[in-house]
């Protein structure tokens, strides 16, 4: 499945808005059109949205045809930072594509745009394998008939490989590892119900869906026994940005002695923030809570909050999943020092 593709320099986004019921493509010339998708989440998921921000990137530099390209494509850049404030994989596309930019500011426009795009495509193909390594080293460590509970979407449709979460449950799956999984529909949106339940149904996984208030009800019946769910920004000491409603299961996993796994590639921890009280919650347009699917559910007097994201800490996680394998308690040491060895 592919939820991006560049072709003969337009950029195609599977319309993630419009399934599960409806397979279509946006097509976009225009780097706009790329910020509207990712701002209107007809393309979610942080390394999904970082993969479309590269491009973006890249179109805008293709279609440029004034004078000066560097102020341009600054400009361009700062348009896509505020697009999703709490996805660190936006930022960390930027800051490659920036580095491009900066690094070879001296050729001439035709060169750097295809520097830009070769870049975009390298960081498709890195997040590709990302997604395959995280995969393979989740399965390792899902028990036999495992009963996995999962929330929102992590799967090929967030990502550009077999997902994180999702994917770690799809590989259990081929394994012979997984015997059920438990999935939330995750309000407002229906992430979940509508993506999530669409993947595992391609996987011909067997699957039950819930809604998001009904986890406790299905660990206290002993229906669960793993949790593993996705990550949009983790700080350095190892507290995780997700969908809002994980830091409530969060809680449920650790007060039923379930394990409690993140799975997320490395480009998702920032390095510039040292615990999740300072990552930036997206707040989103309250009528996602006061409409479904469309429609209104509620009076028009009716106030909403709409938190995008919640934090949960570290203590609460068992293990973090990475491309490099899981990274254990205590976090912050073990962050740091893969760090490090990136950067030789």
């Amino acid at each position: 499945m592919n939820i991006i593709e560049w072709k003969n320099n337009v950029l195609y986004i599977l319309d993630q808005s419009k399934l599960p019921f409806k397979e279509d493509y946006i097509l976009c010339f225009k780097y706009q059109q790329v910020i509207d998708a990712i701002k209107k989440m007809k393309i979610r998921g942080a390394p999904a949205i970082g993969v479309a921000t590269a491009y973006g990137i890249a179109l805008a530099a293709i279609k440029y045809t004034g004078s000066n390209i560097l102020d341009y494509l600054n400009e361009v850049m700062s348009e896509f930072a505020i697009s999703r404030p709490t996805a660190v994989n936006l930022f960390f596309a930027i800051n490659r594509m920036a580095n491009i930019l900066n690094n070879n500011r001296n050729l001439s426009p035709s060169d750097i745009k295809i520097l830009l795009l070769e870049e975009a495509k390298k960081i498709e193909n890195e997040e590709r394998e990302k997604s395959e390594a995280i995969s393979n080293h989740g399965a390792e460590i899902v028990p036999e008939k495992a009963r996995i509970l999962t929330h929102c979407n992590t799967g090929s449709l967030a990502t550009i490989g077999p997902g994180t979460a999702l994917g770690v449950i799809k590989e259990a799956w081929k394994r012979g590892k997984l015997e059920h999984v438990y999935f939330t529909e995750t309000r407002p949106l229906l992430q979940g119900a509508r993506l999530t339940g669409w993947e595992l149904y391609k996987e011909k996984v067997p699957s039950t869906l819930i809604t998001d208030n009904m986890v406790g009800y299905v660990m206290s019946k002993g229906l669960v026994n793993f949790v593993i769910v996705g990550a949009d920004r983790i700080s350095v000491k190892g507290d995780t940005a997700n969908k809002i409603g994980t830091y409530t299961i969060a809680i449920l996993a650790n007060y039923h002695n379930i394990p409690f796994y993140i799975a997320a590639p490395f480009s998702s921890f920032d390095f510039s923030i040292e615990n999740g009280s300072d990552i930036p919650i997206e707040e989103r347009d309250p009528e996602e809570v006061l409409t479904c699917m469309g429609k209104k559910i509620t009076l028009d007097e009716i106030k909403a909050l709409n938190p995008s994201f919640d934090v949960t800490p570290a203590e609460l996680i068992t293990g973090i999943i990475t491309e490099r394998g899981v990274i254990y308690p205590p976090f912050k040491e073990k962050i740091l020092k893969i760090k490090e060895e990136i950067s030789k």
